[in-house]
């Protein structure tokens, strides 16, 4: 298998599966609220798995209301558990936890009863126990706390004092509170035997407590229902079912990476990227995070900036097996503009072709990546071109964009930004956050694109790498 991927979570079809996320967009108020009643403040565990898109920010994964406590990561992109006001503790992991492509699974479980204070807070991130903290203190013996308090505003995406600028960024899946009990991280997941991969289990048959619930986010129409059996309901604020997404801790989405671009602003899941500067760097551009060099992709990117001109198409990683590639570049890609044309740079060479059609604000942009015969179809709203304009088809091979790609270097999706006001929103599959008319899933039944998948082609994911990649 020959993948470049910048996460992981490569995990092969089978076994337990998760259906659905839900993707929080900081600062926009996104949340789940629930006004708790009387259960256990003193016992309580937590469960959560997270794909953080935002890096240098604090983002409140869950929490009580004002001086109440808190797991969040913070700017620096530690992990912390915290209690505040008439309660006290505060953990701050060493480890740092910065991968924009991955997801992760964090459980923090509360017991104030243990008489051994390291034993009152507990924390594991993908199947480990966290044991080396920078701060470290500990909640007294036998303290009750806000998790579980009668009337007290329970948070998913955000907590303590409702910070807007600290809501969550990225997504969530398999949020579960279980309210009475210390669980370990085995009650949510195991690794898997083959790959050695923490993966979710199935966690419907846990005892929740009182006020403990289960988040699958799988009904649309109700993102915060409960599935515990509890009915423990949550109120969804400023979350629609277009934040629903199959981008999930058991298959992993191609995003953007937003270390890719210095200039650029990514939202909503580092699917969408806009180019506000008044005066812009000519080559600001913005990478995916999963790179191939085997197998047939298809992505698609909506084009609505109104002026400026935008280069879609792929780029390499300048990685190559066995090889010293300092200072090479390549890229494969159509720019619109007055005269749009086909853009091919290699080893500091450029060529520019015209003749290709010219897209224009809010065209769809299709690409269809052939990596095992080295060509690259771009299209327009469901029709593919050459150079030259004439029509292609991405299924039969016939009249590629490009060609004679070299596929021994890993190639990612790529946008690049040519002037101020640009905005491309990206279509991986897992989820846009603009409404797709038609719907339409590769051969394995994965994505939702708003053109044809052609046959052969699929969509970049870690199910779709881990057979085709």
């Amino acid at each position: 298998m020959r993948i470049l991927g910048f996460g992981g979570n490569q995990l092969a079809a089978g076994g337990y599966e998760v259906a659905n996320s839900l993707r929080f967009n900081n600062p926009s108020d996104d949340t789940l609220t629930r006004t708790q009643t009387a259960g256990d403040r003193q016992t309580y565990t937590f469960s959560v798995w997270i794909k953080r898109a935002k890096l240098g920010a604090y983002l409140n994964v869950m929490g009580t209301n004002s001086e109440g406590e808190c797991l969040r990561i913070e700017s620096d992109n530690a992990i912390t558990y915290f209690f505040s006001g008439s309660s006290s503790g505060y953990l701050k992991t060493t480890q740092l936890f910065r991968d924009v492509s991955a997801w992760y699974h964090i459980v923090a479980a509360v017991d104030t009863t243990q008489a051994t204070s390291s034993n009152r807070v507990k924390i594991y991130v993908n199947g480990q126990q966290i044991t080396s903290f920078s701060s470290e203190t500990y909640p007294s013996l036998n303290q009750e706390n806000k998790i579980n308090q009668n009337g007290e505003t329970f948070h998913v995406g955000n907590g303590h004092a409702e910070n807007a600028s600290r809501e969550f960024d990225g997504y969530m899946s398999e949020v579960v509170l279980v309210d009475g009990q210390q669980l370990d991280e085995t009650s949510f997941g195991e690794f898997d035997e083959d790959t050695g991969i923490w993966k979710p289990i199935d966690v419907s048959g846990l005892t929740f407590g009182t006020n403990g619930f289960y988040l699958d986010f799988e009904n649309s129409g109700s993102l915060g229902a409960d599935v515990s059996g509890n009915g423990n309901n949550f109120t969804v604020n400023n979350l629609t079912s277009i934040d629903q997404s199959t981008d999930t801790c058991t298959n992993n989405f191609c995003t953007l990476n937003p270390l890719s671009a210095d200039e650029m602003t990514f939202t909503n899941g580092n699917l969408d990227v806009d180019q506000a500067s008044s005066s812009p760097r000519s080559d600001d551009n913005a990478r995916g995070t999963m790179g191939v060099n085997v197998g047939k992709w298809y992505w698609e990117v909506k084009l609505t900036g109104a002026t400026a001109p935008c280069v879609v198409g792929i780029c390499f990683d300048e990685l190559k097996m066995g090889s010293d590639l300092s200072g090479l570049t390549g890229v494969y890609a159509i720019q619109n503009a007055s005269a749009t044309y086909a853009y091919k740079r290699e080893n500091g060479t450029t060529a520019e072709t015209s003749g290709y059609p010219n897209p224009v604000a809010n065209d769809i942009m299709n690409v269809a990546f052939d990596a095992d015969n080295g060509k690259l179809y771009l299209g327009i709203n469901g029709t593919y071109y050459n150079q030259a304009g004439s029509t292609g088809n991405p299924a039969t091979g016939s009249n590629e964009t490009f060609s004679s790609i070299d596929t021994s270097f890993f190639w990612l999706p790529w946008i690049e930004s040519r002037g101020a006001n640009q905005q491309a929103l990206m279509n991986f599959g897992g989820g846009t956050s603009y409404s797709i008319s038609s719907g339409n899933s590769d051969g394995n039944g994965y994505g939702n694109f708003e053109y044809s998948v052609p046959s052969g082609y699929y969509a970049l994911n870690t199910k779709n790498l881990a057979e085709y990649g």
